[in-house]
């Protein structure tokens, strides 16, 4: 049997300012594939329940009426900046993108970083409660580097120093700005559609209560989404723990990086264009400033 510790070994050689991209690619490909994308999916969902956020994508419907299409949008950009890193081609074409895409909107320098935030937190803290072990400290601060550094190149200032001081600043923040409001109901209405379709389908009649029961207090709060019953959380939670229990146990390291054939969605089932990615400008109503 092959190490299961094995990654984490050469994780724990390297270094987390020089070596981000490595790291986190091993986390994202090999390590924690699908927690990293459930972690990843939770995150963009927090940060799109900001009323001042919210408010931007309700107005150019892109996450209300093209849904499907604005996730994969999203996560495309995303993946290629992980798998290519800033300096090779793809990656800056993908930041170049992201820029472009924003570049029109008023947006705060607080709504920028409250969205990196979410992409260091969150996903962190899912890993910390259901990963199949905890993420050590070269992961954390890795993460904390990468998204720095993406934040960075997007011209985002006042980016905290480390991870724990991200994370400091983002659950003050989040407590100050994470409020009810219609635009994020909307919106998670919207992006429920795209999760309850990936629901096993023996646990169906169980969807919405268990994509609630995937949500944190506040995030059900903002977006209007009730408590699911304890059962229905007890017995997710359950469940998550024990196949976190059972890949420490029985798994072993992946082989085959994740997205080692390429990125495919519902979108793109051909491929795809990096600077087709995202909303047309000259299609996109002009939103609320945020």
């Amino acid at each position: 049997m092959r190490n299961r510790y094995a990654n984490l070994t050469r994780i724990r050689a390297l270094h987390p300012e020089r070596d981000h991209l490595a790291i986190y690619q091993t986390m994202l490909r090999h390590e924690f594939p699908w927690d990293m994308k459930l972690g990843l999916n939770l995150a963009f969902n927090r940060s799109f329940s900001v009323p001042a956020i919210a408010a931007v994508h309700t107005a150019t419907g892109e996450l209300t009426e093209r849904t499907q299409q604005r996730i994969d949008d999203t996560g495309l950009l995303m993946y290629e900046m992980v798998l290519n890193g800033f300096d090779q081609p793809r990656g800056r074409d993908a930041l170049r993108r992201v820029n472009q895409i924003h570049r029109p909107y008023d947006i705060s320098n607080d709504a920028y970083r409250y969205v990196l935030g979410c992409l260091v937190v969150i996903p962190t803290r899912w890993l910390r409660r259901y990963g199949w072990r905890r993420p050590c400290c070269h992961e954390r601060a890795a993460t904390h580097v990468f998204y720095r550094e993406l934040g960075r190149r997007m011209g985002i200032t006042d980016i905290p120093g480390s991870y724990e001081e991200f994370e400091t600043w983002f659950d003050a923040h989040d407590a100050t700005h994470l409020q009810p409001n219609d635009d994020a109901a909307a919106i998670e209405r919207a992006t429920r559609t795209l999760m309850l379709s990936r629901i096993p389908r023996p646990l169906a009649p169980l969807g919405d209560a268990l994509v609630s029961a995937m949500y944190d207090a506040p995030l059900r709060r903002a977006t209007r989404v009730d408590t699911p019953a304890w059962p229905v959380r007890a017995g997710l939670h359950a469940a998550l723990r024990t196949r976190a229990r059972l890949q420490r146990w029985f798994g072993t390291p992946r082989t085959e990086p994740l997205f080692a054939d390429g990125i495919t969605t519902r979108s793109y089932p051909h491929g795809y264009e990096i600077s087709q990615l995202g909303p047309r400008q000259d299609q996109t109503p002009a939103p609320p400033d945020a």
